[in-house]
């Protein structure tokens, strides 16, 4: 049943809490199959033939990749104050895109300072993207950023996106992806883009080669709060 959403384009900040790691669960790789005939997904601002944002038709039976590729990786089932999940990964494993998408927010420079801790630079390097979904997932405490990688771009599923690091307020900490999901609000909303839906569900099932979709769960969530 295809879901359509209309999305709103205006937001208000909300301040945002500390972006502490969790305490991982082991969760290690597997392989498996899972076929879906159709996926609902959200209405959104996705481009056709440009690389540009612009109004297109969204992608009704998105596929899905776990978006750390490394041998192990850990993660936990809660976050600690909002909804997201920290991957825990070697240094230097790829992130990768988790569905085809265009790259729409990039941050290559680290300026979070812990006196200041600002909740719009506690990510470090970061980078957002919204799927043919038409979802909006974040990865951030970035090693580094692939350089194809700006705002505007096309990114097809398994695409590297960067690589696994501890940069921002992870800096204390082992290497991790923290992975967001929410609704592509304005630009700039990082109270929204941390994360507004746990990604948890979705992980486990693209982990294993399933096709969960987390189209349903951010429309839901849309339709109760919009763009805070």
């Amino acid at each position: 049943m295809l879901l359509v959403v209309t999305l709103l384009t205006s937001c208000t900040q909300n301040p945002g809490s500390a972006d502490r790691p969790e305490t991982p669960a082991t969760s290690l790789a597997a392989s498996s199959s899972s076929t879906i005939s159709s996926r609902p997904t959200l209405a959104g601002t996705l481009p056709t033939a440009s690389p540009r944002l612009g109004t297109s038709t969204i992608d009704t039976r998105p596929d899905y990749v776990f978006p750390v590729r490394a041998k192990s990786v850990q993660f936990g089932r809660t976050h600690h104050d909002y909804p997201a999940t920290d991957i825990f990964a070697p240094c230097g494993s790829a992130v990768l895109a988790v569905t085809d998408a265009v790259v729409t927010e990039v941050s290559r420079q680290d300026l979070w300072t812990a006196p200041e801790n600002s909740g719009a630079t506690r990510g470090g390097l970061s980078v957002s993207v919204t799927g043919t979904d038409g979802v909006r997932y974040y990865g951030s405490h970035l090693k580094s950023i692939e350089a194809s990688i700006v705002p505007g771009v096309r990114v097809r599923r398994g695409d590297v996106l960067g690589r696994v690091g501890h940069t921002g307020s992870a800096r204390p900490t082992s290497c991790h992806l923290h992975f967001g999901i929410s609704p592509p609000c304005a630009q700039g909303d990082w109270w929204n883009r941390r994360g507004v839906v746990s990604p948890y569900s979705f992980l486990t099932s693209w982990q294993d080669g399933g096709r969960r979709s987390p189209v349903p769960a951010v429309a839901a969530w849309r339709a109760k709060h919009g763009c805070r």
